[in-house]
């Protein structure tokens, strides 16, 4: 949905006024941002949000993973066998429902988080912004993203 301009009030495919594209290319732009920054540990960002939210909490599911970081599992699995080859996770069957795949990390994939701490900071010191404003940015848009999937669903 493009966001009405006062300049051009009939044109409502101006990409320039576009919402969804300004957050589209702002997701761009911390893809190039964050690549050299993982590229020191040997992640893409994919496996970067994987190891952060095993790190927020370890031992889960695939699944469960799949639905913090909102993907399918089979976009996470070959992610998850990928980092099991570097050695930062180990599959295994639940023992309780062989059907669920949990992943724990390894000893590895814990120090990595040593390595992996001040990336947050690096992320406020390019934006220049506090992280109270941060904070209340990250939450309107957990908002907009929430009341875009509960319309798709």
């Amino acid at each position: 949905m493009a966001v009405r301009s006062k300049a051009k009030p009939q044109d409502h495919l101006d990409l320039d006024e576009f919402l969804c594209f300004s957050i589209y290319s702002v997701g761009h732009a911390f893809n190039q941002f964050y690549r050299p920054v993982l590229d020191k540990l040997g992640l893409t960002y994919p496996q970067y949000l994987t190891m952060v939210a095993l790190w927020s909490k370890d031992e889960q599911t695939v699944k469960e993973i799949g639905q913090s970081l909102f993907l399918e599992s089979n976009t996470l699995t070959p992610m998850l066998k990928r980092l099991e080859a570097l050695g930062y996770v180990k599959r295994a069957r639940d023992t309780e429902d062989e059907r669920q795949v949990r992943i724990c990390l390894t000893k590895e994939g814990r120090a990595l988080r040593a390595k992996a701490a001040a990336i947050p900071e690096c992320v406020l010191d390019a934006l220049g912004a506090s992280p109270e404003q941060l904070g209340r940015l990250q939450k309107e848009l957990s908002v907009i993203r929430d009341r875009l999937l509960a319309k798709a669903s």
